[in-house]
């Protein structure tokens, strides 16, 4: 008896193959825009819960996949589950977004655990089994991580803050003790992801989404060296790993982020240069991005302009079709399935 074998089309991608349809998936695309999300969310006793109800969060991670036919599905799941594992309180407060007990000072740090703790993760580990019984073979599924810099900055303020000043601030005061967080956020990333992909993960994401506020020195030391590392480790147990590198805002210093770090592809924010990005990115690795999430909030022709400009970019390289970040609540139905239409509709030229 034989079986058949179906092609994931983004794992193509991942090889360096372009595809003439690009394959298409978006961040936060299991979220509050979807009415069957929040049919779900309504029920959970609070967001961390959610993540931690392997059921529900299975639910949620197919919803899109069944909605629009998403090329990938992204575990359903939030990057601070990671300082929750490591022995901070975390909760969310509903309409402000996630609070921890902040790590003012370096004394403040010896209340971490040294190792993550994957008992309190083994229910997302579940979910990954559970979306792996489910998921059209077609599909790849991508789980993900917090790049260290980015969890750092939660870490340290407690909560999200437009600039970080205080986890930009506590590494300047004191770069030893914030070069041993990076340290431990590090082996518990790779950990993490390595657990994810044993667990069914086709491919993995690091969403560094505060990287592009660092100066160049800072880029280099909180970004470039801890993203280097987590994919070494985690390919020195999960040999060829699929790895895509995403440090948001980090512009020009992507070539640089490329040179250090062995990621598969590099997913691009709304605000690069297509050209710039094309020219000197596309050439080195497969590129994922990077419609501006305000464009689908907005649709019409606005939105249609800025889909037919990155594939006219992008379309005779290998490229994953997606957004610049996260897909905004107030997202309309309708404009992500124009996207998804427009994206599909006839093969890219090239």
């Amino acid at each position: 008896m034989t079986t058949s074998f179906v092609r994931k089309l983004l794992l193509g991608v991942l090889s360096g193959e372009r595809e003439p349809i690009p394959p298409l998936w978006l961040m936060r695309q299991a979220g509050r825009y979807l009415p069957e999300y929040r049919a779900l969310r309504e029920k959970a006793a609070g967001f961390l819960d959610l993540c931690f109800d392997s059921k529900r969060a299975a639910e949620i991670t197919l919803q899109p996949i069944r909605r629009f036919g998403f090329d990938a599905a992204i575990l359903f799941s939030d990057i601070l589950v990671v300082p929750h594992a490591l022995g901070q309180r975390v909760t969310f407060v509903e309409g402000e977004g996630p609070r921890l007990d902040a790590l003012r000072d370096p004394e403040a740090l010896q209340t971490l655990r040294a190792a993550i703790d994957h008992a309190p993760l083994e229910a997302v580990y579940e979910t990954i089994a559970r979306v792996r019984q489910d998921l059209p073979p077609a599909v790849t599924f991508l789980g993900f991580c917090g790049g260290p810099w980015t969890l750092a900055t939660y870490m340290i303020a407690g909560q999200g803050t437009p600039d970080q000043l205080p986890a930009r601030l506590f590494a300047y005061r004191h770069p030893e003790a914030f070069a041993k967080l990076i340290d431990v956020l590090v082996d518990a990333s790779a950990s993490y992801l390595v657990r994810q992909f044993v667990a069914g993960v086709d491919a993995v994401q690091i969403f560094d989404t505060w990287a592009g506020i660092l100066p160049a020195e800072e880029f280099e030391r909180w970004c470039i060296r801890p993203h280097a590392r987590i994919v070494e480790r985690v390919r020195s147990e999960i040999p060829g790993a699929r790895i895509i590198g995403f440090p948001r805002g980090a512009g020009t210093e992507l070539g640089r982020y490329l040179d250090a770090v062995a990621v598969d592809a590099i997913g691009l924010d709304w605000t690069i240069e297509l050209e710039f990005a094309r020219s000197v990115i596309q050439k080195r690795r497969p590129v994922q991005g990077n419609l501006d999430p305000l464009a689908l909030l907005a649709g019409g022709a606005a939105l249609d302009r800025s889909i037919d400009a990155i594939l006219a970019a992008f379309s005779k390289g290998p490229l994953i079709f997606n957004l610049g970040h996260g897909v905004l609540p107030e997202t309309p139905l309708a404009h992500v399935e124009r996207l998804v239409e427009r994206v599909r509709r006839a093969p890219a030229s090239g």
